[in-house]
């Protein structure tokens, strides 16, 4: 399998793990893993480190500590990542139903937006191997005709990696999208799952800008004097949200709020909205 540096084990055990250890400044002995991750207490040093090394071996995140029963972090804290400085890739998927699955992936749009503007984009339909249903087709404008001779998502799993290598990712709903990402990749790297960090432009939107009465694409558009070109596209609704995200971070900014774990806490007062 090739190695992407965003593409890590779909492991609960795992990301448990990796609290545990950010937690206890990025390092912690084997027999406290075991015991609060497997829930195997009282091991000897060396049977917790063999048990938890075979549950870390194939996560670049972990590793075990030469010469000691120690299991070592080696990915940064992303929560600590300064708005400033660290890319994002705005993205949009639309896709042949709600659900994943059996619902598939059929365009993908993204933008990679890097010190305040946008540097390079990637777009492709998506051929999901299964039909395309009248309130899709409807709704974007993609037919099976249009997808017959796209690529299947295999073929652009890696060109996809390799653009959103390890930004902070960004979408409207982005739990919705990171989802389907995630469930193709799955199909193409059994196990696996993206690393990057996300942001919800609908979340954070609420938090940013409280006094509009509807956080939908449209409406947040509307509000920062956007315009959305080809609505319900991939492309043209992820480069709407590109150019809202980036005013949102402006406004972040002014308020004073530096890194990622910031911008998720903070929270506008209308007061302050007011003034």
């Amino acid at each position: 399998m090739q190695h992407f540096s965003n593409l890590v084990l779909d492991s609960i055990l795992v990301q448990e793990a990796i609290q545990l250890l950010r937690i206890n400044g990025g390092r912690a002995h084997a027999v406290h893993l075991a015991d609060s991750v497997l829930q195997l207490p009282d091991l000897d040093p060396q049977m917790a480190a063999l048990l938890v090394g075979e549950l870390i071996k194939d996560d670049w995140r972990l590793r075990i500590a030469d010469g000691s029963h120690e299991v070592e972090l080696t990915c940064e804290d992303d929560e600590r990542r300064e708005l400033s400085g660290t890319d994002y890739v705005v993205f949009d998927v639309e896709t042949t139903g709600p659900k994943t699955p059996p619902s598939r992936i059929i365009e993908i749009g993204a933008y990679r937006v890097s010190r305040g503007r946008i540097v390079a984009e990637f777009q492709t339909l998506v051929n999901p191997q299964i039909p395309i249903p009248p309130f899709i087709v409807g709704l974007t404008g993609i037919s099976d005709e249009m997808v017959a001779d796209a690529p299947l998502f295999c073929e652009i799993a890696a060109d996809w990696l390799r653009f959103a290598d390890t930004a902070v990712l960004v979408a409207h709903n982005a739990p919705f999208d990171v989802r389907f990402i995630n469930h193709e990749l799955g199909q193409v790297f059994p196990g696996r799952r993206m690393y990057n960090p996300h942001i919800c432009t609908v979340s954070l939107a609420r938090r940013v800008v409280p006094e509009i009465r509807s956080h939908r694409l449209p409406s947040l558009a509307e509000h920062f004097a956007v315009t959305v070109k080809n609505r319900h596209r991939a492309a043209g609704d992820a480069l709407a949200t590109a150019e809202v995200f980036l005013i949102m971070l402006e406004l972040l900014r002014r308020h004073g709020v530096r890194d990622l774990a910031e911008a998720r806490r903070f929270k506008m007062q209308l007061a302050d909205v007011s003034h």
